[in-house]
């Protein structure tokens, strides 16, 4: 399968500090990012690769050659074959596909941005992506910062709803960010898509992606891997010091991940009973600097919640989606961001007025059961017995010690009597300590 790196961006956000070199090229510890994508692609099979190559392109050919040569910055061959495609004129981030129609229109191949740092696992990517059966699927992830990035907003099934831009109007979303790598199918060259009639300019996003969303064939891939665009030279410094400390690489999906599962009310939102309308959630202090700094120590934040609510008949599902929607929202204003949210709907109990008799069953999941955390582990590939439980109830600690983590009780003292933490700040401060971080 064939890899397409879009790589003639000039960079204009990041002139300041690499001006002589296309974007691509800009060095993290002594290393190209592209070049840094082409290990991650060889690592995981993917050998044909085509660089769209554009202002100052003959930089990056003269580095990489077609591929068969050694590596300028670690001496070790770059072990693919490598094309090209010049653009004569900006073609933006999709126009020159049009150039590739032909060989990429008998099925599918990856496409990624050229200036971003990733380690992913990429067949796990692309499994989704068959499992789907659309014409594209977007790898997504949650970023420290939705409210200047594109959202885009899924079913249950992951099929995008709708796409919105860092100008349309939005209050509660969900953090899902598209991070620049797609895997697509060649029926989208098909001329009843109508999208590569010509050679001309084309935004990738707002042309050719978006305008696939009525045909219900564009879906997102969630993911908590690591990806970061190194459009600006603050992002350009962060992901130097990821790399250096090793975060880049610990990410990726094919490697156990250490979790912090959040119990919700009283955890991470101040405790207002049976919460049922966005309006009525607010977060408690501290906690958006909390989360923040499990995310930067490369910690996976998990919120794992009972919500009767949804038996009981007192919120629908779409309700409740908006309530999340509003808690990252308000984590994304302060930086942070959650990696999963995972609910339990049901409660054994019946007779309340309106209640929905499919939810009113003895599940797994609820807490002190271990089915949420459970469930998280196979997903997100979660090493339980080096992850924590942090909540406010004797249910959350049941929960946790069930699934084989540790627990870190909000309050006075637990069940046992033990000291617990005034706040989940406090409690993350021991867990960033006991976990080397």
């Amino acid at each position: 399968m064939k890899a397409v790196v879009m790589a003639g961006g000039r960079g204009t956000r990041i002139a300041a500090v690499h001006s002589e070199i296309p974007k691509p090229m800009i060095p993290l510890l002594g290393k190209p990012v592209l070049e840094r994508q082409i290990d991650a692609l060889r690592e995981q099979g993917f050998t044909d690769v085509v660089l769209v190559i554009g202002y100052l392109g003959h930089v990056i050919r003269r580095y990489f050659g077609d591929g068969s040569g050694i590596s300028p910055a670690d001496g070790k061959p770059f072990g693919v074959h490598i094309a090209y495609v010049e653009e004569t004129e900006p073609l933006g981030t999709a126009g020159a596909l049009y150039l590739l129609r032909e060989e990429l229109s008998q099925g599918d191949f990856l496409l990624l941005n050229g200036d971003i740092l990733f380690d992913v696992d990429i067949s796990r990517f692309y499994r989704a992506h068959k499992a789907h059966g659309g014409l594209a699927t977007l790898f997504t992830h949650p970023n420290s910062h939705p409210y200047d990035s594109g959202i885009l907003v899924t079913d249950e099934t992951g099929r995008v709803q709708n796409w919105l831009h860092r100008e349309d109007k939005r209050l509660w979303v969900q953090n899902r960010v598209n991070a620049g790598l797609h895997f697509l199918s060649g029926r989208i060259f098909s001329p009843e898509f109508g999208l590569f009639r010509e050679l001309k300019k084309m935004d990738l996003d707002r042309e050719v992606l978006k305008p696939l969303i009525p045909s219900g064939g564009l879906y997102a891939y969630d993911s908590p891997e690591y990806v970061m665009d190194m459009g600006t030279p603050d992002r350009l410094e962060a992901a130097s010091e990821d790399l250096r400390a090793g975060r880049v690489r610990a990410k990726n999906l094919r490697f156990k991940q250490r979790a912090v599962f959040l119990d919700r009310d009283g955890t991470v939102n101040r405790y207002a009973g049976f919460l049922r309308r966005p309006e009525e959630f607010e977060l408690l202090p501290g906690v958006g600097q909390a989360v923040r700094r499990l995310n930067q120590a490369g910690i996976l934040a998990v919120v794992a919640t009972n919500q009767p609510v949804i038996a009981r008949g007192e919120v629908t599902p779409a309700g409740l989606r908006e309530i999340h929607n509003k808690m990252e929202t308000l984590l994304g204003r302060e930086g942070a961001y959650l990696d999963g949210i995972y609910v339990c709907p049901h409660h054994p109990d019946g007779g309340y007025p309106g209640e929905r008799p499919e939810y009113k069953i003895d599940c797994a999941c609820r807490k002190p059961k271990p089915g949420l955390l459970l469930r998280a582990a196979e997903d997100l590939q979660i090493d339980l017995g080096a992850s924590w439980m942090v909540g406010d109830t004797e249910s959350d600690m049941e929960a946790g010690r069930a699934a084989g983590c540790r627990t870190a009780f909000l309050g006075e003292r637990d069940a046992q009597g033990r000291p617990g933490y005034p706040d989940l700040a406090a409690a993350v401060d021991d867990i960033l300590k006991i976990s080397g971080k």
